[in-house]
C-alpha cells in the first residue's frame, strides 16, 4: 500500500519533540467521573432459546444464532438492516436505491409485502409492476443483499386496514384461528410462497426472515402463541421457511417460545399520540438497561440486575423498527432532524442490540386502489389519518430517492458495524453506577459500556429530539476491566450539549492496543495486506490516541503531538483531515495507520474498492456504485449544482473513466462539470381559496382532528403548473421545489392525485422523473387547502405559521425546478 500522504509524514525524532503542555487561566472546575463496572470475567452466549431450521444455504453458508448475537458461518454477525416496501414505490426506482443502501452500509432489505396491494379484489392477485415481490427479491440477490418478508397477515405500515383487503375485514373475524379467515391466509401465504419459490436462504436465494403479523396481543381463544403458530405452520404448508422466524416485541407482543425470535424498535416521536402538545422526551434516548422495550425501564438500583434480567429470555436483541424518521398524520406534523434519528444509534447499540433495523429506510407513495385509497384513515376505524399517497416518512433516503443528511449520519454507525460488528456482537452490556432515573431526567449522562474481558466501546448519548441538554463539563469515565482500572480519557473533557458517540477502548488491532480513543471509529481499509483504521472527530471533542507504547511504535504523522508516560504515547492536539494520517509499526513489524477525518468528512466519505484494495471517494453529492463486469461504477448525483468535486483517498494506480471531462486538481482531487440547465415551470393561479369548514375532532372521548373531506378541497387555492417539454433531458431527475404555507397541499394532473403533503412547516420538494412524459410539456395542479388560525393540529415550535385570529393561510411563497446532474466513473 502506497502512504496515504507521504510527503505530509513527519519523522518520528521531530515528533518527539512535540511536547503536550497543559495550561489554562480558567479556574479548574468540577470533575464528573462515570463510574462501569465491566471487571466480571466475560461469559461466552449459551444456545438460543429457539429452534433453529434451514439455516445452511446450498453453498454451505450458515446463518444461526445463540444468546447473544446472529452467527453468519459461525462467526458473530450484527447486520444493519432498512425497510423499503416496493410496493409503494416505482419499480424502474428499485435498482438505484437497494444501490443507496447497500452503499449506506446496509445489508438486509426488509420490506412488508401488504396485502391490499396484491389482492385488493378476492381471488384477484396482482403481482405486476411495482407490485413484483419476486422481481424484488431478485435484485436484493443481484447486489448481495439480504432480505426479510414481513408477510403479515396484518402489517399495519399506514395501510388502510393495516394491510386487510376490505373483503377480509367484511368476512368474518380477523387475526385468530377463525377458519373463514384460515382460508383466506392460506391462500394468501400460497401465492408469497409461489413469488419467492428459489428465492429462500436453503434455496440459495437471498431471504433469510419472515416476519408473522405485526404488534400482535390478542389473547383468548384460538388467539395469542396458538394463532402465531398456525400462521408459521400455514407459512411452512406455503413453501416459505427461512433462518429467523419474527415476530414484533413490543405491545404486550405474543411470542411464542422456540418458535419465532421479537424484534424490538422505536421512534424519535409519536405522531400516533392524541395528544396536540409537545410531547414529553422519547425513550429511544435513554439506554435500555432494564427493559428491551423502554429506555431505562427498571433501572434505578441494581441496573446490572435488570441487564441480566433482560437476558434471561436467552435470545439476542434484535430490532426492526428504529425510527429512521416518522410519517406525520393529520393532527401531529413532527420534523425529524438527522441527529434526532442519528443519535438513536449508539443508544440502541449500547444497550445490546445486535441487529439494528431501520424503518423506513427509504421512504414511498402507496400505490393506487381500485376502488379505494389504501392509506390509514380514521374513516376505516383506524386511530390517525395519513396522507393520502405520500409515504416519505422523512426516511434517510426519500420517497424520490433524495439522499438526506440523516441518510449521510447512520452511514458512518453502518460503516462502523460492517467494519467491527463481528467484534462488538458478542459482548456483553455495562451500565454505570448511576443512570437516569426516566427519559426526562437531564441531570445524569446517559452512557453505557459494552465489553469482552479488557477491551470494549464507550457509548455515550447528549441528545434529545426538542429538549436542550446541558453540556457535561470535565467528564471522565472510569471503566473497572478485569486487569485493572481504565481512564477514559487521561484528562477530563467536555461533553457538548447534543453529542452523541461511541469510544473504542483496548481494541486489539494488527498486534497493536489502542487504549482508547476520542475519535470515532468509522470504518477500515485494506490495500495490499496493510490496514488503516478511519476514525471521525467528534464536533466539540479534542481527538486522541492512547497508545500501548510495548505494541506500537510512532512512525510519522502528519498532525498531532506526541508524549509517553508510564507505557502509554499519547497523541493530541491532532487536526481532522483528509490528511490527518498517523503511521505505526507493531512491534512484529506490521504497519497501522490511523487516519482522522472531520465529522462532515466520514458523513461525505464513500467506501469503494479498487483493484488495488479499498479507498474512500469524499463528495457532498449524493452517491451509490455498481459493480459492472468486474469494476466499480460510481454514480455521483448533484441537486441544484452542475458543478461536482470529490476526492479520493488514497490515491488510485490507475486513471478513472468518466461521463463528463474530469479535471485533477492535485493528487486525488477531482471536479467536473454538467452541462448547466436553468427551466422555469411556467405558474399561473387558477383559482383563489375560500373558506375551509372547521377542522372535526374524531370520535371517542380522545377524539383528534380528523382530516378533510374530498369535498373542502373545494375550498383550496389552485395553481397550474407547467413543465417544458425535454426538462428532464440529460438529468437524472428534476426536483419541483414548492414553498407553501397552508393545511394540505396536492399535486395532480388531470383528475389523477399524483402526491400530496401535510404541511409541517419545511417545503416540499417532488420528483417529477415518474411523473414526466418526458418529450411533452407537462401540465399539473397544485392545490393547497388554507390553515385555519383554529385549527388544533400539533406543529413543532417555530413551524406553525401566524395567522391572525378568525383567519386562515394558503400562501404559496416560491415554486422551482431544481435539476439533478449525474455523474458516473469507473473506477479500476
Amino acid at each position: 500500500m502506497r502512504p496515504l500522504f507521504q510527503e505530509r509524514y513527519f519523522q518520528s525524532a521531530a515528533l518527539a519533540l512535540s511536547i503536550v503542555f497543559w495550561a489554562s487561566a480558567a479556574p479548574a472546575q468540577a470533575t464528573t467521573t462515570i463510574h462501569i463496572d465491566a471487571s466480571a470475567p466475560w461469559q461466552p452466549p449459551v444456545p438460543a432459546h429457539y429452534d433453529e431450521a434451514s439455516a445452511r444455504s446450498p453453498s454451505g453458508q450458515s446463518i444461526t444464532l445463540n444468546s447473544r448475537s446472529l452467527m453468519l458461518d459461525g462467526k458473530p454477525w450484527l447486520p444493519v438492516t432498512g425497510e423499503f416496501h416496493f410496493s409503494r414505490s416505482p419499480r424502474a426506482q428499485w435498482e438505484e436505491e437497494i444501490l443507496k443502501m447497500k452503499a449506506s452500509g446496509v445489508n438486509i432489505v426488509s420490506t412488508y409485502v401488504i396485502w391490499i396491494h396484491h389482492e385488493e379484489i378476492q381471488g384477484q392477485f396482482d403481482w405486476a409492476g411495482q407490485r413484483d415481490l419476486r422481481a424484488f427479491a431478485q435484485l436484493c440477490a443481484k447486489h448481495g443483499l439480504y432480505m426479510v418478508a414481513r408477510i403479515g397477515p396484518w402489517a399495519h405500515g399506514e395501510v388502510r386496514n393495516g394491510g386487510f383487503p376490505d373483503w377480509v375485514v367484511r368476512q368474518g373475524p380477523t387475526r385468530e384461528n377463525d377458519p373463514v379467515y384460515l382460508a383466506s391466509v392460506r391462500a394468501w401465504y400460497g401465492q408469497i410462497g409461489q413469488q419467492l419459490q428459489g428465492l429462500l436462504w436453503k434455496d440459495g436465494g437471498p431471504v433469510i426472515g419472515i416476519q408473522l403479523e405485526n404488534e400482535y396481543s390478542k389473547r383468548g381463544p384460538g388467539a395469542g402463541a396458538a394463532h402465531i403458530l398456525e400462521l408459521k405452520k400455514l407459512a411452512m404448508n406455503s413453501g416459505l421457511d427461512a433462518p429467523l422466524w419474527l415476530v414484533t416485541g413490543w405491545d404486550d407482543a405474543v411470542v411464542p417460545p422456540r418458535a419465532v425470535l421479537p424484534v424490538y424498535g422505536g421512534y424519535a416521536d409519536a405522531p400516533w399520540d392524541r395528544s396536540l402538545a409537545k410531547l414529553p422526551p422519547s425513550e429511544v434516548y435513554a439506554f435500555r438497561f432494564g427493559s428491551r422495550i423502554s429506555g431505562n425501564m427498571d433501572a434505578i438500583g441494581d441496573a446490572t440486575a435488570a441487564i441480566r434480567a433482560s437476558q434471561a429470555d436467552d435470545l439476542p436483541f434484535l430490532t426492526a423498527e428504529i425510527g429512521g424518521g416518522i410519517e406525520d398524520t393529520y393532527h401531529r406534523r413532527p420534523v425529524i432532524l438527522p441527529d434526532d434519528t442519528a443519535a438513536m444509534f449508539p443508544v440502541m447499540l449500547g444497550s445490546g442490540v445486535n441487529l439494528y433495523g431501520t424503518y423506513m429506510f427509504q421512504g414511498g407513495e402507496n400505490p393506487e386502489g381500485k376502488h379505494t385509497p389504501l392509506e390509514e384513515s380514521q374513516a376505516t376505524g383506524f386511530p390517525n389519518d395519513l396522507p393520502v399517497r405520500s409515504y416519505d416518512f422523512q426516511a434517510p433516503l426519500g420517497e424520490f430517492g433524495q439522499e438526506r443528511a440523516s441518510f449521510r449520519k447512520l452511514k458512518v454507525f453502518q460503516y462502523f458495524l460492517n467494519s467491527f460488528g463481528d467484534v462488538l456482537a458478542p459482548m456483553a452490556v455495562h451500565a454505570p453506577d448511576k443512570v437516569p432515573e426516566n427519559p426526562s431526567d437531564f441531570t445524569v449522562l446517559r452512557a453505557s459500556v459494552r465489553s469482552r474481558g479488557n477491551s470494549g466501546f464507550v457509548f455515550v448519548n447528549n441528545h434529545v429530539r426538542g429538549y436542550s441538554l446541558p453540556a457535561r463539563p470535565q467528564t471522565q469515565f472510569e471503566i473497572a476491566v478485569p486487569s485493572g482500572i481504565l481512564h477514559v480519557p487521561r484528562r477530563p473533557m467536555d461533553i457538548p450539549s447534543g453529542a452523541y458517540f461511541i469510544w473504542p477502548f483496548n481494541l486489539q488491532v494488527g498486534g497493536i492496543t489502542l487504549r482508547y480513543s476520542t475519535a470515532e471509529l468509522f470504518t477500515l481499509l485494506e490495500d495490499h495486506g496493510e490496514t488503516t483504521l478511519v476514525f471521525d472527530a467528534i464536533p466539540g471533542i479534542e481527538a486522541e490516541f492512547a497508545l500501548d507504547a510495548a505494541t506500537a511504535q510512532v512512525i510519522g504523522a502528519a498532525t498531532g503531538k506526541l508524549q509517553t508516560d508510564d507505557g502509554v504515547t499519547y497523541i493530541s492536539a491532532i487536526q481532522p483531515g483528509e490528511h490527518a494520517s498517523i503511521e505505526l509499526r507493531s512491534r512484529e513489524g506490521k504497519t497501522l495507520r490511523l487516519l482522522v477525518l472531520s465529522s462532515h468528512q466520514a458523513e461525505d466519505a464513500w467506501k469503494i474498492h479498487a483493484a488495488d484494495g479499498d479507498h474512500l471517494l469524499i463528495t457532498t453529492q449524493d452517491f451509490f456504485s455498481d459493480q459492472k463486469g468486474g469494476l466499480e461504477q460510481v454514480h455521483l448525483r448533484s441537486r441544484g449544482s452542475a458543478q461536482f468535486a470529490f476526492s479520493i483517498l488514497p490515491s488510485l494506480p490507475q486513471p478513472i473513466t468518466s461521463t463528463l471531462p474530469l479535471h485533477q486538481h492535485s493528487e486525488g482531487m477531482f471536479s467536473a462539470e454538467a452541462p448547466p440547465r436553468d427551466e422555469d415551470p411556467q405558474v399561473a393561479p387558477v383559482r383563489e381559496a375560500g373558506d375551509p369548514p372547521p377542522v372535526r375532532i374524531g370520535p371517542g372521548p380522545h377524539g383528534v382532528p380528523e382530516v378533510p373531506t374530498e369535498d373542502a378541497f373545494r375550498q383550496a387555492a389552485g395553481w397550474s403548473i407547467t413543465v417544458p417539454a425535454h426538462a428532464l433531458d440529460g438529468l437524472s431527475n428534476l426536483f419541483l421545489e414548492i414553498g407553501y404555507e397552508g393545511d394540505i397541499a396536492r399535486l395532480s394532473r388531470g383528475d389523477k392525485l399524483l402526491v400530496d403533503n401535510f404541511y409541517n412547516g419545511e417545503p416540499w420538494t417532488v420528483g417529477l422523473k415518474r411523473f414526466l412524459d418526458p418529450a411533452l410539456a407537462n401540465r399539473f395542479m397544485l392545490q393547497v387547502l388554507p390553515l385555519r388560525a383554529d385549527s388544533p393540529v400539533y406543529f413543532d415550535a417555530g413551524k406553525r405559521p401566524a395567522i391572525p385570529a378568525g383567519g386562515r393561510i394558503d400562501q404559496l411563497r416560491g415554486i422551482r425546478l431544481t435539476p439533478e446532474y449525474q455523474l458516473t466513473l469507473t473506477v479500476r
